[in-house]
C-alpha cells in the first residue's frame, strides 16, 4: 500500500474526528443556543429542522458539483465552513445572525458528510478491503470529545463563544493542513479510459433498499439520542444523574463496534455483519421496551450502539459497490436519507409516546431495523460490477462466505 493511500486515510480519519466534534458541540448545548437568543420551545423544533432538511440540500447540491469538482477539494473547504459556522453560533447576537449560521452549517454539513463517505468509499476501493468503519469509529471518538467539552462548557458555565473558539482554532488549520493528503482514491488510480467505460447511470430503484436501511438506522440513533435520558428517568424511574448515561454509553459502544467492526467484515462479510448488527439493535429495542428498571434499560442502549453501529458506514461502501462506475452520485444520493431518518426519528417516538406508550414507541425503530434483514443481500459483494482495474482479485472488504447470505 503506497504512502499516499496512508497518508490519505489518516489525513480523512481526522475529518470525520472533527466532524464529529462540531456536530456534538452543537446539538449538546441547543439549550445553551436557546437561553442566549431567546428562541421560544414554539420555535425551537423549525430551527432544529432546518439544519439537516438544509444538510440534504447540501447533499444534492453536491452531487452535482462533484462532477466538476473532486470531493477532495469540496471537502478541504466545506470543513471550514462548518467550524466558522459553528463559530458563528455561538458568538451572534440576534435571531437573524443564529438563522445565518444554522444554515451555513447545515448546508455545508450536507457538502461535508457526502464527500467525507465520497473519498471514504474510494479509499476502501483502492484498499482492497474494509476501512469504512475506522473512519466511522474517527467520527464516533470526535462525537465523544465534543460531548465532553460541551460537558465542562456547561459545567464552567462558559458563554458559547468561549466554549467554541478554542476548538475552532485548533481544528480548522489542523483541518486544512491535513487537507493536503486528501486522496480520490478511485480517479487517482484509473486511467481516463477506465473512467469512461466504468460511468453509470445511479438507478434509484437499486439504491432504494439502501436508502431504507440509512434511514432506518437513523431513526435508531435518533431515538436514543433525544429520548434515552427522558425514557431512563420518566419511565424506568432512574436518577436525573442516572438518566445522563445511556447515551454516553450508546456513543461509547458505537465507537468500539466500529472500531473492530472491519475486521468482522473482513472475516464473515458484509451481509452478514449487517444482519447480525440488526439483530443485536433490535434486541437492544426489545430490552429498551421490557425493561424493569433502569439499569436492564442501560443493557439496552449498550446493546443499541454495538448493533447501529455497523450499518450506516456498511450502507455507504455498498453504494460504492453497487455503482462503481459512480459512487460519488450514489453516496451524494444516499447520504440524502441520513438526514431523512433523523427527521423522522425524534418526531415519531414523540407523538407515539405521547398518543400510546413510550414503551410501545420503541417497539417501532425495532420493527424498522428488524427489516434490514430483509435488503441484507444488497450488501453482497458485486465483484464482477467494480471495473476500474484497480481492485485486488479477492475483494478482502465484503470477506468469503458473504455471497451466500
Amino acid at each position: 500500500m503506497t504512502d499516499v493511500l496512508r497518508r490519505g486515510r489518516a489525513s480523512l480519519a481526522f475529518g470525520f474526528f472533527a466532524q464529529g466534534v462540531a456536530f456534538a458541540l452543537l446539538v449538546t448545548r441547543i439549550p445553551a443556543i436557546q437561553d442566549r437568543y431567546g428562541v421560544s420551545d414554539a420555535l425551537l423544533p423549525a430551527f432544529l429542522a432546518a439544519v439537516p432538511i438544509l444538510a440534504g440540500v447540501g447533499s444534492v447540491t453536491t452531487e452535482r458539483l462533484v462532477r466538476r469538482i473532486r470531493p477532495s477539494r469540496l471537502l478541504r473547504w466545506s470543513q471550514p465552513v462548518v467550524l466558522l459556522a459553528l463559530l458563528g453560533v455561538g458568538a451572534g447576537d440576534t435571531m437573524v445572525e443564529l438563522a445565518v449560521s444554522l444554515a451555513a452549517f447545515g448546508l455545508a454539513v450536507g457538502a461535508l458528510d457526502a464527500t467525507m463517505n465520497m473519498l471514504g468509499v474510494s479509499l476502501q476501493r483502492a484498499y482492497g478491503r474494509s476501512i469504512m468503519l475506522s473512519f466511522h469509529a474517527a467520527y464516533s471518538l470526535g462525537g465523544i470529545v465534543g460531548a465532553s467539552l460541551a460537558w465542562a462548557g456547561a459545567h464552567w458555565e462558559l458563554p458559547l463563544a468561549v466554549s467554541y473558539l478554542p476548538v475552532v482554532v485548533v481544528l480548522l488549520p489542523a483541518a486544512l493542513v491535513g487537507s493536503r493528503w486528501y486522496v480520490d482514491a478511485t480517479r487517482a488510480t484509473e486511467t481516463p479510459g477506465a473512467q469512461a467505460a466504468g460511468q453509470q447511470p445511479v438507478v434509484f430503484k437499486l439504491l432504494l433498499p439502501l436508502c431504507l436501511v440509512m434511514t432506518f438506522a437513523y431513526i435508531g440513533d435518533s431515538t436514543v439520542s433525544n429520548w434515552s435520558a427522558k425514557y431512563l428517568q420518566d419511565v424506568l424511574g432512574s436518577s436525573e444523574q442516572l438518566a445522563t448515561v445511556p447515551y454516553n454509553v450508546y456513543m461509547v459502544t458505537t465507537l468500539l463496534g466500529r472500531a473492530i467492526g472491519d475486521f468482522g467484515v473482513r472475516r464473515l462479510g458484509a451481509v452478514a455483519v449487517v444482519r447480525l448488527g440488526a439483530l443485536v439493535a433490535a434486541v437492544g429495542f426489545a430490552v429498551v421496551a421490557s425493561a424493569p428498571g433502569a439499569w436492564v434499560g442501560m443493557l439496552g442502549f449498550t446493546l443499541l450502539g454495538l448493533g447501529l453501529c455497523v450499518l450506516v458506514p456498511q450502507t455507504f461502501a455498498a453504494a460504492g459497490r453497487l455503482f462503481p462506475g459512480a459512487s460519488d452520485a450514489a453516496v451524494a444520493r444516499l447520504n440524502v436519507f441520513n438526514y431523512v431518518g433523523f427527521l423522522i426519528g425524534s418526531p415519531l417516538v414523540g407523538a407515539l409516546g405521547d398518543a400510546w406508550s413510550y414503551r410501545g414507541a420503541m417497539l417501532v425503530p425495532m420493527v424498522l431495523v428488524l427489516v434490514t434483514l430483509v435488503y441484507a443481500p444488497s450488501f453482497a459483494a458485486r465483484q464482477d460490477r467494480y471495473g476500474g482495474g484497480h481492485e485486488r482479485p479477492r475483494t478482502a472488504d465484503v470477506g468469503p462466505g458473504s455471497n451466500g447470505l
